[in-house]
This record gives structure tokens, C-alpha cells and sequence, in this order.
């Protein structure tokens, strides 16, 4: 992000992230294959990419596939990517749709020190042997690096009563 991008009342960080010592030892286990090329086309949110009613898949690489055993059971996964092409060291933001500006971890923006996408996404097939998962949507552009993939518990994942309070 360049300071010219930054919106009244934000913070950048005056390092990157990125740069720092990590001891994670993640790997990505293969790719979203989505429409959206571009950040300006992207839906914003799940919501917005389910209305926009455009499929999606993930491929997932050949060493990790075994693992897709059994996850034909799952209407719904949790899909957990890394948002490579958003900023890093952006802490405090300004949301379009708010008033005030708030922290990253008070917001689902992309742009934060480790950018984690959370997606629950309708599978609509399964293709254990080449790897690739049919999504009724997304809202990440083509080629994000996927995580991990976990079966959505709408019995133990949903909280129905949450809320987040609107200032």
C-alpha cells in the first residue's frame, strides 16, 4: 500500500510484516481458481460473491490429495488462504462503509500482518483424484494460495446469537 492509497485516520505500520523471522514452516497446499483477476472486480465479501453467482474451484496439489478423502460428507468447507497481494503493514483502517476508522483485528479486511482469508463456501463436487473442489463462490482472486480445508460444523461453527455492535 502506498501512502497516496491511504484513507483520513489510517496507520501504516513503519516496517513490513513480511520481513519479519518466522518459524510457521506453513506450505500452501494448492490454488483458488476463481473470475476475479482483479482487486477492483472482486466481491468484497462471501455474500457479495454468492449474489454475483459465479462458480470457483480449488486445486488442490497432488502430495495433499489423500486428504480429501471423506470431504464429500461436507455441504460446506472452511477454506483457509493466504491473501498474497494485500498489504501487510496497514494497522489501522478506514472502511468506506464506517464512520471512524478502526484496528485490523476489529475488521475482515484483507490487508493485515498475516493475511488469513477465512472463507465458508458451499461445496457443489468433488474430484478426489485430481484434486479439484467445486465452490458455488468466492471472494478471492485467481491463483490465491489455499491453507487448509476443513469441513464447516453448522452444529458446532454456527453461533447464531453473535453479534459485532455498530457504533
Amino acid at each position: 500500500m502506498t501512502t497516496k492509497d491511504k484513507r483520513d485516520g489510517e496507520t501504516e505500520l513503519d516496517f513490513d510484516p513480511a520481513e519479519m523471522a518466522t518459524g510457521a514452516g506453513m506450505v500452501f497446499i494448492g490454488r483458488v481458481r476463481s473470475p476475479w483477476t482483479r482487486r477492483e472486480e472482486c466481491p468484497k465479501n462471501m455474500a457479495a460473491a454468492r449474489e454475483r453467482g459465479m462458480p470457483a474451484s480449488v486445486e488442490v496439489d497432488a502430495t495433499w490429495r489423500a486428504g480429501l478423502a471423506g470431504l464429500e460428507r461436507a455441504s460446506h468447507i472452511a477454506l483457509l488462504t493466504w491473501l498474497d497481494r494485500a498489504p501487510r503493514n496497514l494497522i489501522v483502517q478506514k472502511p468506506r462503509h464506517a464512520s471512524q476508522p478502526r484496528g485490523v483485528f476489529a475488521l475482515r479486511s484483507p490487508a493485515r500482518p498475516n493475511p488469513v482469508g477465512l472463507h465458508i463456501v458451499r461445496l457443489v463436487d468433488l474430484d478426489p483424484e485430481a484434486g479439484i473442489l467445486t465452490l458455488e463462490a468466492i471472494d478471492v482472486l485467481d491463483g490465491t494460495p489455499v491453507i487448509d480445508i476443513k469441513p464447516y460444523y453448522a452444529s458446532t461453527d454456527a453461533v447464531p446469537n453473535a453479534v459485532v455492535g455498530q457504533p
